[in-house]
């Protein structure tokens, strides 16, 4: 069944502004400019007011409509981004050989290697993406913690990281080493 209008309305806060030209989303904050092309979906992204975004879906099935959502998601997350930025904590588990973390900042490229897994010789690289600053926890053994703006960088950057350790050729449930996302919260905390 066809819906001939559906739409969704995302609020902007004080501090942020929102430019939107042929649905391509450039969000500016106090912790700085992302953007996000979203010319992929075919949907109306109106402007009623200064402090509103309206998605708008004309004509469409079950599948388009639950677009909506997703696009307010990443506008969503642009604006939180924006103003709070987003920070992911990785432990290291290991049962036996402890796993260990360098840090190398090569200009504007940041590598993190990761040593001794499973008491392997090999040592794993993995790129950071663009944007995404990676520390090891002073008060919290065996803790990476990676922060930055964009979700999308920051999630995809811990989640190469945890792939990178997956075990292979052994039985995963009794080898439970690996580096794993704790914890997911912003930068800025809420009171």
């Amino acid at each position: 069944m066809k819906h001939i209008s559906k739409d969704d309305i995302v609020t902007i806060p004080e501090g942020v502004t929102v430019d939107i030209k042929s649905r391509q989303i450039t969000v500016t904050g106090p912790r700085g400019t992302l953007k996000r092309d979203l010319r992929h979906i075919q949907m109306d992204i109106q402007r009623p007011s200064k402090t509103e975004i309206r998605v708008i879906v004309w004509q469409g099935g079950r599948k388009h409509v639950a677009c909506i959502r997703t696009v307010c998601s990443h506008i969503r997350n642009l604006i939180t981004g924006v103003t709070k930025g987003f920070e992911y904590k990785m432990r290291f588990v290991y049962a036996h050989f402890p796993i260990s973390a360098n840090i190398d900042n090569k200009g504007s490229e940041t590598i993190v290697e990761i040593r001794n897994f499973l008491g392997e010789k090999v040592v794993r690289k993995v790129l950071m993406h663009p944007g995404v600053d990676v520390i090891q926890s002073t008060n919290v053994k065996d803790e990476l913690v990676l922060t930055g703006n964009d979700i999308d960088s920051v999630s995809q950057s811990a989640a190469s990281i945890q792939q990178i350790t997956r075990v292979r050729n052994k039985d995963i449930r009794k080898f439970l080493d690996g580096v794993y996302v704790s914890s997911k919260d912003t930068i800025v905390k809420d009171n």
